[in-house]
């Protein structure tokens, strides 16, 4: 009797230690964290000059994009998170998951502007180990434009818009 009590317990004890599955966001295909740099671009993407490249130069700065709390497969956050110097910017914008694909849907809230202004952001792509990190790993990287309401910079210094580029952050300290 007592060698079935026993097997009993520890069948119920390995019955309840069964892992449970973890759930992806929506977005995981898409979502996060990367080094960008920032560069100031005509209208069609191109650099003026090469004092355009790194505008602020601030080098990579950390930029993450992730699920929306609604956590659908239309939907999510770009945000730099408020680690530029110059410029921040945090919106939601419309995503393709299928060609890894985002934009805004026109201008839409920079929640980090505090007067309420909007920021654009069109062309953004997520291209799968296209990037290289600093160890020579290849890594998936990230581009797209963005226009903010009211930013001085671009019409005193003769450009169009931000180019927001780079790779996927790895963690690793070689690679930073």
């Amino acid at each position: 009797m007592k060698k079935i009590i026993f097997f009993a317990a520890a069948l119920f004890a390995l019955a309840s230690c069964s892992k449970e599955d973890i759930k992806m966001t929506a977005t995981v295909d898409m979502a996060g964290e990367w080094y960008v740099t920032i560069d100031g671009v005509d209208e069609d993407g191109n650099l003026p000059d090469d004092d355009y490249a790194d505008f602020f130069g601030d080098g990579r700065i950390h930029l993450n994009t992730f699920n929306t709390s609604a956590n659908t497969e239309t939907e999510m956050w770009v945000s730099d998170m408020g680690n530029g110097e110059y410029i921040n910017y945090q919106g939601k914008v419309k995503i393709d998951l299928k060609s890894l694909t985002f934009a805004t849907d026109g201008a839409v809230e920079n929640i980090y502007d505090e007067d309420g202004g909007t920021m654009t952001i069109e062309g953004g792509k997520i291209l799968l180990g296209a990037g290289h990190q600093n160890n020579g790993a290849p890594a998936d990287s990230i581009v797209f434009y963005l226009s903010l309401e009211g930013d001085p910079y671009p019409a005193a210094y003769g450009f169009s818009k931000y180019r927001i580029s780079g790779i996927r952050y790895s963690g690793l300290a070689e690679n930073d």
